[in-house]
């Protein structure tokens, strides 16, 4: 897979390096696109180049950041005329620099965030604001929450979410999410699936600090429409992946479900590394009316440490009449990711019923 940090290729600076004229005609976009593609340019991973990039961009302008960030306003306008409503994640070094160079300007930097969040996200770009001035800039979120454009709707939950991947933390926020609930509430019947997936985010990252809280926010929501369900469905993935008890009640998920494992097989017990494991699985519904059936699998994955992981992995959650038999086929990969290298020897595998394990195997992986 191509890094994403390729993104910025040399025909994409220079079409950056094109429109920027537009908007700063005594750019000289020679010297612009050597100022970017300089020694260190290859060696600069994703976050580097955005920040080199948005540097540059500043060496250009005047270093006056009220009339800088009005020309990067200008320049957004006309990337939306050339290209439309849509998003530019290539375009996120505009986000950064009002995050780097308008600290000392509130104001002016929130004026040129909901602006320029319409073509690219300031999701990472808004937060040092927020720590830095709370209230100020949460009051300022709350009315964007109420928006005509749903990239700034979406902005006011997934700005302030305490643990956003990739972006730094919101400490604040972990133990008092008092600023972000009244947010949630403007924003659980969105009429755009985007915000609604962030609103969902949001809840999830609030439910690893202040889980009371949230599931009290749920149990008020519960039933509103079919959209807000969703959202607290998705919200709660990480409550019901710990088998919360109270959370699999409100979901209607009973832990005493009564079932029986027909068949459990392992495909391969031993496989190698990078290699992938097929396992099946015949479950029996031993009840004598339906039951709803939330059906996972973990993984005990070996650690560097020699020490067991557990990771869960959803399968599927269906309601299943009187006796039925359901059946079960997956495969898992063992490539190793980004996000997880994977090791040698002894692992087990587990099948979980509505937070319980009912059977598990141990299988090898080898060299």
């Amino acid at each position: 897979m191509e890094p994403l940090k390729n993104m910025f290729s040399p025909a994409f600076i220079a079409d950056v390096a094109d429109s920027f004229k537009k908007v700063n005609s005594k750019l000289n976009e020679k010297k612009f696109i050597n100022a970017i593609f300089n020694a260190g340019w290859e060696h600069k991973e994703l976050k580097q180049r955005i920040r080199h990039i948005s540097t540059v961009v500043h060496q250009f302008l005047t270093h006056d950041f009220s009339k800088d960030s009005d020309v990067l306003i200008s320049w957004v306008h006309a990337l939306k005329e050339e290209q439309g409503e849509k998003q530019s994640l290539e375009y996120i070094f505009l986000a950064d620099f009002i995050e780097v160079y308008g600290q000392q300007d509130l104001a002016q930097s929130l004026k040129a965030i909901e602006e320029i969040t319409q073509f690219t996200s300031c999701e990472f770009a808004i937060r040092p604001f927020i720590i830095k001035s709370p209230e100020k800039v949460m009051k300022q979120m709350l009315k964007w929450s109420k928006h005509k454009n749903h990239y700034v709707r979406r902005l006011a939950s997934e700005g302030c979410r305490p643990r956003l991947p990739w972006g730094m933390a919101i400490q604040a926020f972990k133990k008092d999410p008092s600023f972000i609930i009244p947010i949630l509430e403007n924003l659980k019947e969105d009429t755009t699936l985007y915000v609604r997936k962030s609103v969902a985010n949001n809840l999830n990252d609030l439910t690893k600090d202040s889980p009371t809280i949230v599931i009290d926010l749920m149990k008020q929501w519960k039933g509103k429409s079919v959209d807000t369900d969703w959202i607290i469905k998705h919200g709660a993935r990480t409550l019901l992946k710990a088998a919360n008890q109270e959370v699999l009640t409100l979901f209607e998920i009973d832990p005493r479900i009564k079932c029986s494992v027909v068949d459990f097989k392992l495909h391969q017990k031993e496989i190698k590394l990078g290699g992938a494991l097929t396992f099946s699985c015949i479950l029996k519904n031993d009840s004598k009316k339906e039951q709803r059936f939330r059906i996972e699998f973990a993984i005990f994955y070996m650690k560097s440490s020699g020490k067991l992981s557990r990771k869960l992995f959803k399968i599927n959650e269906n309601v299943h009449s009187k006796d039925a038999i359901i059946s079960i086929t997956k495969t898992l990969s063992f490539i190793d990711l980004t996000t997880r290298k994977h090791y040698e020897g002894s692992h087990k595998i587990a099948i979980v019923v509505n937070g319980n394990e009912v059977c598990e195997k141990e299988f090898m992986i080898v060299a």
